[in-house]
């Protein structure tokens, strides 16, 4: 945890607080304030516990809100990017809301992986992409898209999706955005008809799922969100309330003819249970294929929503789960109804970390 703590690593965000004696305020591991000194440190497994022992929440990284929501000052400007993605956005404009472009720049890189700038424009570009294959003209759509020009528009697309807008009006449109829960980020990727992948940000297979979708979808990901992510959404918070069935979702699995078995067959481990990888492999027909199962559950791209966080070794023990094996446990714990988020902070009954 020290070393968590003194690296700001963001794979800790959500397992446990640091308490400072000195100033008693509690902070994320990934907290950008002045460290203090270690022996003036207290660990706590939430924020629950940190509260209970006269800590205040840090006003810097806000260890009450979800891992990675929006910060209420941003919020107004994240609102009117979706009212209306076409606007151009200057630093003029963003200082005129009270908004300093360095902080909100820092933020969408933190966040986004880009620059303001970068994002809306992937933003703009995405929804242009939409209007070409709802079948409007390329030069209607580039001046939706608040574009001056025909050829402005196309180079810009071209830089982005590597394509012009003509060359990839057949492709699959997959909206990608980041949805907040108390254990960190996840992004959900979603066409206009079902959810695709739901996947913790910090996973390191996430680059490889991504591009196995687009490469079975024939599909292009663009910023944006839709009516599925935002069920998705709403989904996670219930889930993350206690709710054992809140994933009446529309998704899409995609995979071999053998992955999806395993993956079927996942959706069926009851709320709060747990299954072993043999019994998964019985329950498909191929009690030998044991590794085989445990390599399909590994490239589950559905997280949560199709529970491979159920799926445990012979002898009880967790094993192998892409979002850390302490998100399996906490999954776990709350599904046993021994951990529950509420308001984006969590409350434990036996915390998974004491210090």
């Amino acid at each position: 945890m020290l070393e968590a703590f003194f690296g700001r690593d963001p794979a800790y965000d959500g397992v446990f607080v640091t308490g400072v004696r000195t100033t008693g305020i509690f902070c994320r591991p990934t907290c950008v304030a002045k460290k203090p000194r270690r022996e003036n440190l207290s660990f706590f497994g939430d924020a629950k516990e940190a509260l209970d022992a006269g800590y205040r929440p840090c006003l810097r990284c806000r260890p009450l809100e979800a891992v990675g929501a929006s910060p209420e000052w941003l919020q107004p400007l994240i609102e009117a990017v979706e009212a209306d993605p076409a606007r151009r956005w200057s630093d003029e404009e963003l200082r005129s809301r009270g908004l300093s472009p360095e902080r909100v720049r820092r933020w969408f890189k933190a966040h986004h992986g880009m620059t303001f700038q970068a994002y809306h424009r992937a933003r703009r570009l995405g929804s242009a992409l939409g209007h070409v294959r709802g079948g409007r003209p390329v030069g209607r759509a580039a001046f939706e898209a608040g574009y001056d020009s025909l050829s402005g528009f196309q180079e810009a697309f071209r830089q982005y999706f590597g394509a012009s807008p003509t060359g990839l009006e057949a492709a699959t449109i997959v909206r990608v955005d980041r949805v907040a829960t108390p254990m960190g980020l996840m992004l959900a990727a979603a066409t206009d008809e079902s959810l695709v992948m739901l996947e913790f940000v910090d996973r390191r297979m996430l680059s490889t799922q991504v591009r196995r979708l687009r490469g079975r979808l024939g599909a292009v990901f663009v910023p944006d969100t839709n009516d599925v992510i935002r069920s998705a959404d709403r989904a996670l918070e219930a889930y993350f309330r206690g709710d054992p069935t809140p994933f009446d979702l529309p998704v899409r699995l995609l995979g071999t003819p053998f992955q999806l078995e395993v993956w079927e067959a996942l959706r069926e481990v009851p709320y709060g249970e747990t299954r072993s990888y043999a019994h998964l492999a019985r329950r498909v027909g191929r009690p030998a294929a044991v590794r085989a199962v445990g390599h399909a559950n590994g490239m589950n791209a559905l997280a949560i929503v199709v529970p491979c966080h159920r799926v445990v070794g012979a002898d009880g023990r967790l094993v192998g789960y892409g979002g850390g094996l302490w998100r399996k446990q906490r999954l776990l714990d709350l599904e046993r109804g021994a951990w529950i988020a509420t308001a984006g902070s969590p409350r434990a009954a036996r915390p998974l970390l004491r210090a």
